[in-house]
């Protein structure tokens, strides 16, 4: 049996790991991250205890100084963070994307440079997709790349982009010239925080969180030939090959679903979790409301949704550790949407079992109701989502 098509029950190895992060979570908590948040921070002690424990690159090679596992390993570490409540929305960048793109692709010096400091927490990457016209059309993109002699000439604007302000570098999605065709293609680089024209200002939030959203202005942004991921020192490999980005580009974006799949069950868990405590022990009549099946049943059926959301990331975390891209990224679009879907359920029905105490700061779920639509979102919206089942998978024709 593939490991493609192998049962979705997790190894015993899966379920000590589980153990492991749901212990060092446990450890902070959602109290913590509330804080953190309150007082502009950001959760830099937890990133250096879950670097310690080998957690933030278990998806990295072993030869670089990461656990060798993969995105099912990576997912249930920020899973278990986030039913700890103080998920670490960067592992979805830094390790998950960043870090897969450049195990997968990148040159042996770009492997060097930045692999063991993404496996120890002591480096970390942003990752720039999105742009102010283009929302979810990474075809319309107008972040465009020239060549200049050797070197790289980026130029364009990104939004939402994630924790610039504490990353060493940004991977950049950019297009340039095909020279066979005069096609602009994808390609990514990697652009330093402290490079001449590249800027950021910090984007005004109604979201309270702790990783700040930026947008980005990149001025004729000089890069060496070594930016560009995947491509040898005179920047020409990676450059002339067909469809290379594009490939870097979705090996980057399946890992990024799935781990907001975990984010979205994680989160989804941890509100659950509270509203059944609550509905334990909170007493009005006879019996606690707990007893109630008005009150049991929504939060049973949640439950559910939420155990039914991580079997389907499961097997898209299994279809992409084994290679299979393509049913991977169908999988992937899947697990974000029902993961989404199932968690702002959870966050809902939560909130609604505590009534008014659901909104007050002390038992901290009020916060949940925004940060559970991130989800809905980010990084592709359900509509989107539905968009590709219905092409992709349903043959159906596309309405645009």
């Amino acid at each position: 049996m593939s490991p493609a098509t192998a049962p979705a029950a997790e190894t015993e190895e899966h379920r000590a790991l589980r153990a492991a992060v749901a212990a060092l979570g446990q450890r902070y908590g959602r109290d913590y991250h509330a804080r953190i948040t309150e007082e502009g921070g950001r959760p830099a002690e937890l990133w250096a205890d879950a670097a310690k424990l080998g957690y933030l690159g278990v998806n990295l090679p072993e030869e670089y100084g990461g656990g060798g596992g993969g995105i099912a390993e990576l997912s249930i570490v920020l899973e278990e963070l986030g039913a700890a409540g103080c998920p670490l929305l960067m592992m979805v960048v830094s390790p998950a994307i960043c870090g897969t793109v450049i195990s997968r692709f990148g040159t042996p010096a770009q492997k060097r440079a930045w692999l063991p400091g993404l496996a120890d927490g002591s480096r970390m990457m942003a990752f720039g997709i999105t742009e102010p016209d283009a929302g979810s059309n990474s075809h319309r993109i107008t972040t465009t790349a020239r060549r200049d002699g050797s070197d790289w000439v980026l130029t364009g604007r990104k939004v939402f982009v994630s924790g610039v302000d504490i990353a060493d570098a940004t991977l950049i999605v950019g297009r340039t010239e095909d020279a066979r065709t005069g096609r602009l293609k994808p390609c990514l680089f990697i652009v330093d925080r402290d490079a001449p024209g590249f800027s950021r200002s910090p984007i005004d939030m109604e979201l309270r969180a702790a990783e700040k959203q930026f947008e980005l202005v990149l001025d004729e942004v000089r890069l060496p030939a070594g930016a560009l991921v995947g491509a040898d020192d005179t920047g020409g490999d990676q450059a002339e090959a067909p469809d290379t980005g594009l490939l870097q580009l979705f090996a980057g974006l399946n890992p990024e679903r799935i781990m907001t799949a975990a984010f979205a069950v994680g989160i989804g868990r941890h509100a659950l979790a509270r509203a059944v405590e609550y509905a334990r022990t909170r007493q009005v009549w006879a019996e606690p409301i707990g007893a109630h099946q008005a009150i049991a049943h929504p939060l049973a059926a949640a439950h559910i949704e939420l155990e039914l959301a991580r079997l389907m990331m499961q097997k898209a975390a299994r279809l992409y550790d084994a290679g299979d891209d393509a049913a991977a990224g169908e999988a992937a679009n899947m697990a974000k949407y029902a993961a989404a879907e199932a968690c702002v359920k959870a966050v809902d029905q939560a909130v609604h079992t505590l009534g008014g105490n659901g909104l007050t700061r002390e038992y901290g779920l009020a916060s949940l109701v925004t940060a559970s639509r991130v989800a809905r979102i980010a990084p592709v919206s359900r509509e989107m989502i539905l968009n590709f089942v219905s092409h992709q998978t349903l043959g159906l024709p596309k309405s645009y």
